[in-house]
């Protein structure tokens, strides 16, 4: 009984006399996923990312907060540490995040409307949604 390949199947493997060897890397890369749309991947990812919308903040909550930033102007000396959440507002479409900052005030600054945090971070005032710390806690308690 022959079989298809019998007259091949022992002959010694080709070696080209004029082209280089193929390495395995190289060979494999010829058979590479290839990208027809360069960028499409990445605006679907973008389309499908998720933001939050902004919270509209009544005005007890506003006054609040407003309060809060007074104690924490008051006191900012002794260098509290403060918790601040805000909305970051996404630069590629409408949403965006609500972002906690844990540090200590360095500077309030009412004309800019900014909390400017000792580790470099600037906080909107408008964008503030909620600020904790110890400091609030003690004196809720006396």
């Amino acid at each position: 009984m022959t079989w298809t390949y019998d007259d091949i199947i022992n002959l010694p493997h080709h070696v080209s006399a004029t082209r280089p060897h193929m390495s395995a890397i190289d060979r494999a890369a010829q058979f590479s996923p290839f990208a027809a749309l360069t960028g499409y991947d990445t605006a679907i990812k973008e389309t499908a990312r998720l933001t939050d919308e902004r919270v509209k903040l009544d005005e007890y909550m506003k006054d609040v907060l407003n309060d809060r930033l007074q104690i924490i102007a008051d006191q900012m000396k002794e260098h509290p540490e403060i918790s601040i959440t805000y909305f970051e507002p996404d630069e590629k479409k409408n949403g965006g995040a609500y972002v906690t900052a844990i540090s200590t005030v360095k500077k309030i600054d009412e004309y800019e409307r900014v909390v400017i945090m000792t580790d470099g971070a600037i906080i909107p005032i408008d964008e503030i949604i909620s600020i904790d710390g110890q400091i609030f806690e003690t004196m809720c308690d006396g």
